[in-house]
């Protein structure tokens, strides 16, 4: 088995400092809005922590399998090392907002679902889950480039089985942000703030959904 710290560092490791300023962004002048700044909020398979260390938030939660998240999590956030399937270390009904980023094409179908309802337990009642995630449809070109990719989805799967897991699908964005950095896009802060005001760039170049549900 692939050690996932190998994998984190290879594909993320040359673009983590970027990564970071990107979120800031991203952040501040979209994912935040979403968010209450007295929220609780969990950030699931968070990697580099590059969301939960930018938003804003009164409570922040990282859950990962890899213990190196400890090296990238900032002091404010608590750190639950678990796979997604097991979130018994949270209470039920005691998170405002869930974000989860590229994640759902690395495990199985099975493991989808089983993450989603663990999510939906530990949601508030009204509470959002957040999604950001390739959307197969857009990107199937480049979707096979990472070799732990193994299951595709589109816009559709995805709220598909968000409310076959009790949840209600508020937001669906088929079309949202670029693929990945490792696209040849330039790497630049000032076009991503461009970006994110200019909707029509989005639908011509976003190859990732947003989907925003609700318990």
């Amino acid at each position: 088995m692939i050690n996932v710290n190998k994998i984190y560092e290879r594909r993320f490791g040359k673009d983590a400092v970027f990564r970071q300023k990107m979120y800031s962004v991203l952040c501040s002048k979209f994912f935040q809005k979403y968010i209450s700044k007295n929220a609780t909020v969990l950030d699931v398979a968070a990697g580099y922590c590059e969301f939960i260390n930018n938003i804003q938030a009164k409570h922040k939660i990282a859950l990962d399998i890899n213990p190196d998240i400890r090296k990238f999590a900032d002091k404010s956030v608590k750190i639950i090392l678990a796979p997604s399937t097991d979130m018994s270390k949270i209470y039920s009904n005691t998170i405002d907002n869930v974000f989860i980023s590229n994640f759902f094409e690395h495990i199985t179908k099975e493991d989808i679902i089983k993450t989603l309802n663990e999510i939906h337990r530990v949601l508030k009642k009204g509470g959002k889950l957040m999604i950001l995630q390739p959307n197969i449809r857009y990107s199937y070109n480049d979707y096979w480039m990472f070799f732990d990719h193994i299951t595709p989805l589109d816009d559709r799967s995805l709220c598909e089985v968000l409310e076959l897991t009790n949840f209600k699908i508020v937001e669906s964005r088929p079309k949202f942000l670029p693929y990945s950095t490792k696209s040849k896009l330039p790497k630049s802060i000032i076009l991503l703030r461009i970006y994110l005001k200019l909707p029509i760039l989005q639908r011509i170049m976003g190859k990732q959904a947003f989907v925003v549900a609700q318990k």
